[in-house]
């Protein structure tokens, strides 16, 4: 019993290997199907329905493998196998890709077409078995069902498997070149893009436009432009059928975002059309939130707009703000030398990263733009430090956190440290707003006024941390508290972070404040040596400010300095008054000899001043006596202070008598 129990399954299991050849490699031929549902049933009955499912389908996949798949790639093999070269020339060939790509998918088409009905025939056999086991009561293993989709997953498995690494490249070609086609017809003229776009895409009321339009021109446009976009929906839809749906569509958007002038959601609203995916939805089933909802003006001809157009608007969308900031980081070093006229750009750059939160873009374009253009040996330290405090205020504009700031701003402050003259040009740069710079420097780059500003905001500061707000103003910050961006520092605090000012940066640059304060005293003093009209008012309010950002006592040394040429200038007078006034003087002798008006000393309190050079300098007699007569008339009005004269250091008009 059991022997011929074992014969009839072999005999069962060898008919329908013969069959299931005949009806794979019958080119067309379905006539095996009525055969073969008996010996289906009697091998599903001896419980053999997963081991008939699985060798038809590797039968299946070994034709579509050695026929269909190998037929497919081969007509592509010219250029796969081309240099770049040979595949440009291919490219500017007028029918290329479209013949090749269409013959392709019509042929393996046809043969998924013809395997998809072979694996009807046996599902059918399948699924006639598992009715009358299930009207029996009888247990049985349900593979009907997934039949067709093990077969699908084996099509897309076997092409893309075998893929050449040229083909998404081919794809992006045969759109890019469809699209720009669909572009010539819409845009042919104004008047034509109009009536062509609204009828192509939903709208035909051609009553509407001007009499004298020449209606059998824009029919045929129209009647082009369909047909264009019915060819494209045909190649979509194939790819979709054989596995490739995300790489035609990446492929499709990749030429839409490369000609974004092809009105795309239009194009895409007729597209999905083609393909069953436009299916309007009501604005409160969506789901989606877009500017779109509250919009939908934005869809002309469309009307209420598909949940996929919607998605595709936000991805264009995405891509419009992508693109623009693309341009504006690539152009951003350009963009903060102009700053702050440039600020409109920066606003765009501001309002894209926004949209996309790619900030670390920006920042490692720009230290990369930095190091390759800014920060060389060839690049004056005026230069560096002009364009960092252009750059820190275009970036804290873009990014009040600062924490993009710290990451650009470290590789400058690291190259700045290594400038000997780095200090000097900063203190320039705080008292004179041009940092020594021939070309007059950018407006934004004046740190005089951005000293001013800081200490109002200091003093402002200091004045809310030392107010005790009440519990509404606590809760209304606690609620408007945003946590740091995941790339800041975590060793810097929220806090720590917004009190950094420029002037902060410029001092960490430096090491300490001390540094800064040494060597504005220093280049103070030689300002203030030759100065020959006592003019120091904006000296005078330089050191204010300084006063407020560094500290009273760290400025008390250049306040005496600053004193000295004040008190300089009443002592002068007061001596000239009592020389000019002194009993014995007789009348003419001025006249006679060098008068004592042409002298003017700068008398300092050389304890407070930074050690000064001295050297010995003869002068002709003259001029020593009338310095004498000076010292001894200060001596007498100072008592008991003296001058010590540091010829050296006078300066001396001429004038010449022709």
């Amino acid at each position: 019993m059991q022997l011929d129990d074992s014969d009839g399954a072999l005999g069962s299991w060898a008919r329908f290997c013969a069959l299931s050849g005949e009806l794979v490699g019958g080119a067309g031929d379905l006539s095996v199907g009525p055969r073969l549902a008996p010996v289906v049933a009697d091998l599903c009955a001896r419980g053999l329905a997963t081991l008939v499912r699985d060798y038809f389908l590797h039968n299946l996949e070994e034709a579509f493998r050695n026929n269909a798949v190998k037929m497919f790639w081969q007509k592509f093999h010219p250029y796969s196998s081309s240099s770049a070269v040979e595949r440009i020339k291919f490219c500017v060939q007028e029918s290329w890709p479209e013949d090749v790509l269409s013959a392709a998918l019509e042929d393996i088409c046809l043969e998924k077409s013809y395997q998809e009905k072979c694996v009807l025939v046996l599902a059918h056999a399948l699924q006639s078995y598992e009715e009358k086991a299930q009207n029996r009561k009888l247990k049985a293993v349900e593979c009907s069902s997934s039949l067709m989709p093990r077969y699908q997953l084996m099509v897309s498995s076997v092409l893309l498997t075998t893929l050449p690494l040229s083909f998404p490249e081919i794809l992006n070609v045969y759109f890019k070149k469809k699209l720009e086609e669909l572009n010539t017809m819409v845009d042919a003229s104004d008047e034509n893009d109009q009536l062509a776009s609204h009828a192509l895409f939903g709208r035909s009321n051609v009553s509407a436009w001007d009499s004298k339009m020449d209606i059998d021109s824009q029919e045929t446009v129209i009647s082009e432009s369909c047909t264009l976009v019915k060819n494209i929906g045909k190649v979509v839809r194939d790819f979709r059928c054989l596995g490739f749906t995300s790489m035609t569509e990446d492929s499709y958007s990749s030429a839409i975002i490369w000609l974004l002038k092809v009105v795309p959601l239009q194009f895409l609203h007729a597209l999905l059309t083609y393909l069953g995916d436009s299916v309007d939805y009501d604005s409160g089933l969506s789901g989606l939130k877009s500017p779109l909802a509250s919009r939908p003006s934005s869809f002309p001809g469309i009307g209420v707009p598909s949940e996929a157009l919607l998605r595709w608007h936000m991805r264009l969308e995405y891509f419009a703000y992508e693109t623009l900031q693309d341009l504006r980081i690539g152009k951003l070093f350009e963009i903060i030398v102009d700053y702050p006229e440039s600020s409109p750009a920066i606003e765009d750059l501001k309002q894209c990263l926004e949209y996309t939160g790619q900030h670390s873009k920006l920042v490692d374009s720009f230290i990369s733009s930095l190091r390759y253009r800014l920060l060389t040996a060839g690049a004056s330290t005026n230069d560096i430090l002009h364009q960092y405090v252009s750059t820190i205020k275009a970036l804290r504009s873009i990014d009040p956190t600062g924490v993009f700031l710290e990451a650009v701003g470290e590789p400058i402050r690291d190259y700045l440290r290594g400038r000997k003259d780095t200090i000097k040009c900063i203190v320039t740069m705080l008292t004179d707003g041009s940092g020594g710079n021939t070309s007059g420097g950018n407006a934004g780059d004046n740190l005089l006024e951005e000293l001013n500003r800081d200490a109002e905001n200091q003093e402002n500061a200091d004045y809310d941390d030392h107010t005790n707000i009440d519990e509404k103003q606590a809760w209304l910050n606690s609620e408007s508290w945003e946590p740091d961006p995941v790339e800041a520092d975590p060793l810097k605090g929220s806090r720590s972070r917004r009190k950094i000012d420029i002037l902060g940066l410029m001092v960490s640059i430096i090491g300490s404040k001390d540094q800064l304060v040494n060597e504005y005293r220093v280049m103070l003093a030689e300002k203030l040596l030759s100065k020959s009209d006592f003019d120091i008012d904006s000296d005078i309010r330089t050191l204010e400010l300084l006063k407020i950002h560094f500290g009273e006592s760290s400025m008390q040394k250049c306040e005496i300095m600053l004193n000295d040429l004040i008190d300089s200038k009443r002592t002068n007078s007061n001596i000239k008054t009592s020389l000019l006034n002194a009993p014995g003087t007789v009348a003419g002798q001025e006249e006679a000899e060098i008068s004592h008006d042409v002298l003017d000393a700068t008398i300092i309190s050389s304890n407070f001043w930074p050690p000064i050079q001295t050297e010995d300098l003869a002068v002709p007699a003259s001029v020593d006596k009338l310095l004498s007569d000076f010292a001894q008339r200060f001596h007498q009005i100072k008592t008991p202070r003296k001058l010590l004269w540091k010829k050296n250091l006078g300066m001396v008009k001429v004038w010449y008598q022709i």
